[in-house]
């Protein structure tokens, strides 16, 4: 079950009504208030549960209060509250928020707000997880929202039941104004669900062409690969042996290769020989089985435990075309590593590589 967080900035937009260029400061919201403004994140936040309903089985965290344990009340839905704000909340509950829902392992993390709250996000968690906007606020330049509440729903649906769901890095930017001059500056990046489809350049007759798609990958694994400077751990299969071929490599089509600077490559090695020639980070670029969804666990034992353990999220590539995850059916990616808890920490969204600069969202459990 994916485990999401959701927090709402409970100021968000109240000076939207009154003509003001934002909710930002006391001054600005106390004006606000004064000619009837009315803030809009729990309402919005509220569209977007209502919309999901009973599509999709989600296990939800928030922050009490306003900024969130009320709105899931109001709904007549459960979540597990991790933090109390402040009175009145500031700011610094939403770096505190987003932040304490991310050390409690939420595979995505979902508020209310605008640009100011996005920013404010972006400090806390960075690109450590996928961060999803629902559009409450009064500025909105930043690309890290849905375009409704509605559409939000729209994505955690698709996730939570196997969709393809693109994983796009999008500009969080915010208006800085001075006299009578406005621009938008950029403060940096987050990792943003978005709903996938197949793109026109792999398409043949509307479908994908998996032959196309595969070209892409393998120069997108390629390109990450000759630009690591750590060692690059290749799994077996098909992709991969594209992969390898085009590395320069006579591949192992059921083995484990490794590609490491300035070295000739290391073919069809074993978990013994990964914990001992690998001592440091790496790399690792896997696919999984079509039929079953085994991501780890089946026909690449080599990668043991404790040599999975050692590597960053970030470090791990799963490659796929489109049409291979919709042979899943919804199905999650499965892992079985016989280590419980490292079966955990692998668990939640990971990014698919599904063409060149193309990803994709998808969900990793311990059972289908």
């Amino acid at each position: 079950m994916l485990k999401v967080g959701l927090l709402i900035n409970p100021i968000a937009g109240i000076g939207g009504e009154a003509a003001q260029k934002g909710s930002d400061t006391a001054q600005i919201r106390a004006l606000a208030r004064a000619r009837g403004g009315r803030p809009r994140g729990s309402d919005r936040a509220a569209r977007a549960l209502r919309a999901l309903g009973a599509r999709s089985t989600l296990a939800w965290y928030t922050w009490d209060g306003e900024m969130g344990a009320s709105v899931f009340q109001a709904c007549g839905m459960m979540a597990r509250i991790v933090g109390v704000p402040g009175q009145p909340s500031t700011a610094a509950d939403t770096r505190k928020a987003a932040a304490a829902l991310a050390d409690a392992a939420v595979d995505l993390l979902v508020f209310a707000g605008g640009d100011g709250t996005a920013r404010d996000v972006l400090d806390a968690v960075g690109t450590r997880l996928p961060v999803l906007g629902i559009p409450a606020g009064v500025k909105m330049h930043s690309g890290v929202f849905a375009t409704t509440p509605e559409v939000a729903a729209e994505i955690l649906a698709r996730l939570s039941m196997g969709g393809l769901v693109r994983a796009m890095r999008a500009e969080v930017r915010d208006r800085l104004e001075a006299g009578d001059l406005a621009q938008t500056s950029y403060f940096g990046d987050l990792l943003v669900p978005d709903i996938g489809g197949f793109v026109q350049h792999t398409k043949e007759g509307g479908r994908e062409s998996e032959r196309l798609a595969l070209v892409e990958i393998v120069a997108q694994a390629v390109e990450l690969i000759e630009g690591s400077a750590l060692p690059c751990v290749l799994g077996p299969g098909g992709t991969l042996a594209e992969v390898k071929s085009a590395l320069g490599i006579s591949p192992t089509l059921l083995g484990v290769d490794v590609v490491r600077k300035g070295q000739p490559p290391a073919l069809d090695v074993d978990a013994d020989w990964l914990r001992r020639e690998i001592a440091g980070p790496a790399e690792l670029f896997v696919s999984f089985t079509r039929a079953q969804g085994f991501l780890l666990g089946r026909g690449n034992q080599q990668l043991s435990a404790e040599f999975l353990g050692r590597l960053e999220r970030e470090c791990v590539h799963v490659l796929s075309t489109r049409t291979k995850l919709l042979s899943l059916e919804g199905r999650p990616l499965l892992v079985d590593t016989d280590d419980a808890q490292l079966d955990q920490a692998l668990s939640g969204l990971i990014e698919i590589v599904v063409g060149y600069e193309d990803r994709l969202l998808y969900h990793v459990a311990t059972h289908a």
